[in-house]
Protein backbone atom coordinates (compact mmCIF):
# COMPACT_ATOMS: atom_id res chain seq x y z
CA UNK A 1 0.00 0.00 0.00
CA UNK A 2 1.56 3.41 -1.14
CA UNK A 3 1.81 6.17 1.62
CA UNK A 4 -1.70 8.62 1.25
CA UNK A 5 -1.99 11.91 3.28
CA UNK A 6 -5.95 12.49 3.11
CA UNK A 7 -5.34 16.30 4.22
CA UNK A 8 -7.69 15.77 6.64
CA UNK A 9 -7.19 17.39 9.84
CA UNK A 10 -4.57 15.16 12.03
CA UNK A 11 -4.37 14.25 15.99
CA UNK A 12 -1.40 16.25 17.00
CA UNK A 13 -0.09 13.52 19.97
CA UNK A 14 3.12 16.11 20.31
CA UNK A 15 4.70 19.40 19.46
CA UNK A 16 7.30 21.74 20.26
CA UNK A 17 8.76 24.83 19.79
CA UNK A 18 5.31 26.49 19.54
CA UNK A 19 4.74 29.94 18.13
CA UNK A 20 1.72 32.10 16.90
CA UNK A 21 1.69 32.79 13.25
CA UNK A 22 -0.89 34.95 11.19
CA UNK A 23 -1.89 32.96 8.00
CA UNK A 24 -2.53 33.84 4.15
CA UNK A 25 -4.25 30.32 3.32
CA UNK A 26 -6.41 28.12 4.76
CA UNK A 27 -5.06 25.24 6.63
CA UNK A 28 -6.08 22.20 8.77
CA UNK A 29 -4.42 21.05 11.33
CA UNK A 30 -1.29 18.64 10.37
CA UNK A 31 -0.47 20.67 7.24
CA UNK A 32 3.05 21.58 6.76
CA UNK A 33 3.28 25.45 6.35
CA UNK A 34 6.23 27.64 5.01
CA UNK A 35 6.40 31.87 4.13
CA UNK A 36 6.11 33.04 0.91
CA UNK A 37 4.84 36.22 1.79
CA UNK A 38 2.78 35.17 4.41
CA UNK A 39 2.26 31.62 6.41
CA UNK A 40 1.12 29.57 3.27
CA UNK A 41 0.61 25.64 2.93
CA UNK A 42 4.09 24.31 1.92
CA UNK A 43 4.30 22.87 -1.87
CA UNK A 44 8.19 21.27 -3.22
CA UNK A 45 7.09 22.17 -6.95
CA UNK A 46 9.65 24.02 -9.58
CA UNK A 47 8.36 27.51 -9.99
CA UNK A 48 6.42 27.63 -6.75
CA UNK A 49 8.09 25.97 -4.13
CA UNK A 50 7.93 26.95 -0.36
CA UNK A 51 9.75 24.89 1.58
CA UNK A 52 8.55 23.51 4.96
CA UNK A 53 9.17 25.55 8.28
CA UNK A 54 6.61 24.42 10.59
CA UNK A 55 3.18 22.38 11.37
CA UNK A 56 -0.16 23.71 11.93
CA UNK A 57 -1.62 22.86 15.18
CA UNK A 58 -5.23 24.05 14.56
CA UNK A 59 -7.06 24.81 11.71
CA UNK A 60 -7.75 28.57 10.41
CA UNK A 61 -8.24 31.17 6.83
CA UNK A 62 -6.35 33.42 5.61
CA UNK A 63 -5.74 36.53 8.08
CA UNK A 64 -6.19 34.58 10.99
CA UNK A 65 -3.93 33.81 14.11
CA UNK A 66 -3.45 30.41 14.78
CA UNK A 67 -0.55 28.34 16.74
CA UNK A 68 1.90 26.19 14.97
CA UNK A 69 4.90 23.68 16.05
CA UNK A 70 8.50 25.11 14.78
CA UNK A 71 10.18 22.00 16.21
CA UNK A 72 9.07 17.76 16.53
CA UNK A 73 5.42 17.29 15.65
CA UNK A 74 4.11 13.23 16.20
CA UNK A 75 0.58 13.12 14.54
CA UNK A 76 -1.66 10.35 13.35
CA UNK A 77 -5.52 10.28 11.77
CA UNK A 78 -4.84 11.73 8.48
CA UNK A 79 -1.93 8.94 7.27
CA UNK A 80 -2.30 5.54 5.24
CA UNK A 81 0.20 3.44 4.10
CA UNK A 82 3.38 4.47 5.39
CA UNK A 83 6.77 2.82 5.28
CA UNK A 84 8.49 2.60 8.54
CA UNK A 85 11.37 4.77 8.82
CA UNK A 86 10.79 6.04 5.48
CA UNK A 87 11.81 9.57 5.03
CA UNK A 88 9.09 12.76 4.15
CA UNK A 89 9.28 15.48 2.41
CA UNK A 90 6.53 18.38 1.30
CA UNK A 91 4.51 16.96 -1.20
CA UNK A 92 4.14 18.36 -5.24
CA UNK A 93 1.88 19.62 -7.63
CA UNK A 94 -1.93 20.47 -6.29
CA UNK A 95 -0.67 18.75 -3.15
CA UNK A 96 0.02 21.94 -1.20
CA UNK A 97 0.52 21.20 2.61
CA UNK A 98 1.11 17.46 2.57
CA UNK A 99 3.61 14.88 2.97
CA UNK A 100 4.72 12.34 0.39
CA UNK A 101 7.59 9.77 0.63
CA UNK A 102 8.25 10.28 -2.69
CA UNK A 103 12.04 12.25 -2.93
CA UNK A 104 10.75 15.39 -5.66
CA UNK A 105 13.18 15.06 -8.41
CA UNK A 106 12.51 17.48 -11.08
CA UNK A 107 15.24 20.43 -11.38
CA UNK A 108 14.05 22.85 -8.98
CA UNK A 109 11.71 21.18 -6.77
CA UNK A 110 12.06 21.40 -2.52
CA UNK A 111 13.81 17.92 -1.85
CA UNK A 112 14.20 18.71 1.92
CA UNK A 113 13.53 15.82 4.21
CA UNK A 114 10.90 17.11 6.55
CA UNK A 115 10.02 13.94 9.03
CA UNK A 116 10.00 10.54 9.14
CA UNK A 117 7.33 7.57 9.04
CA UNK A 118 6.68 5.88 12.43
CA UNK A 119 4.06 3.29 11.10
CA UNK A 120 1.70 3.37 8.79
CA UNK A 121 -0.40 5.81 9.88
CA UNK A 122 2.03 7.87 12.18
CA UNK A 123 4.61 10.36 11.21
CA UNK A 124 7.23 12.67 12.58
CA UNK A 125 7.41 15.70 11.52
CA UNK A 126 10.59 18.13 12.06
CA UNK A 127 10.23 20.68 9.20
CA UNK A 128 12.72 23.60 10.48
CA UNK A 129 15.54 20.39 11.33
CA UNK A 130 17.37 20.45 7.74
CA UNK A 131 18.51 23.07 5.74
CA UNK A 132 16.55 24.26 2.66
CA UNK A 133 17.49 22.53 -0.44
CA UNK A 134 16.33 21.92 -4.38
CA UNK A 135 17.08 19.46 -6.89
CA UNK A 136 19.72 20.89 -9.18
Amino acid sequence: MAFGDAQTAATILYGSEPATILLKDTVVAGDILGQSDGWNRALATTGSVIQGRCIAAEPGGTGDKILAYFGRVIMTGRFTGGTDDAPLYVAEGSDDGQFTETAPSDSGDANKKVGLVLDAVTIMAFPNRDVDSVVA
